[in-house]
């Protein structure tokens, strides 16, 4: 299955407790269809003291998430879309939005 998102995407929650949620990927891992998206999904963690961490204590920390709980979204109408891949005149591979057709790769077409 080809590769639908990628670091820096903004993205829907389309389910899950943060459902609704606006945000960016900040982390993408293909081999195991997860994403960490910005300030959701986030858990606590607690942190032993350490030398590099001498007061320790419970940290928030973002948790990943499966590729199936979000979608991307138009920058313009911010509503959630299916993602389709097309060639350029150039030969080049790039991401589309399917509904408005916007392209979702920075690429000079």
């Amino acid at each position: 299955m080809a590769n639908k998102f990628k670091k820096g995407d903004k993205v829907k929650v389309i389910s899950g407790k943060n459902k609704g949620a606006l945000s960016e990927i900040l982390s993408f891992d293909p081999k195991k269809n997860t994403a960490t998206v910005s300030k959701v999904n986030i858990a606590k963690k607690h942190k032993k003291p350490s030398k590099n961490d001498p007061k320790g204590g419970i940290i928030e920390k973002e948790m990943p998430l499966h590729v199936s709980n979000i979608m991307h979204v138009n920058s313009k109408t911010k509503a959630a879309e299916r993602v389709g891949f097309m060639f350029l005149k150039n030969g080049k591979k790039v991401r589309f939005l399917k509904k408005s057709g916007e392209l979702i790769d920075n690429t000079k077409a």
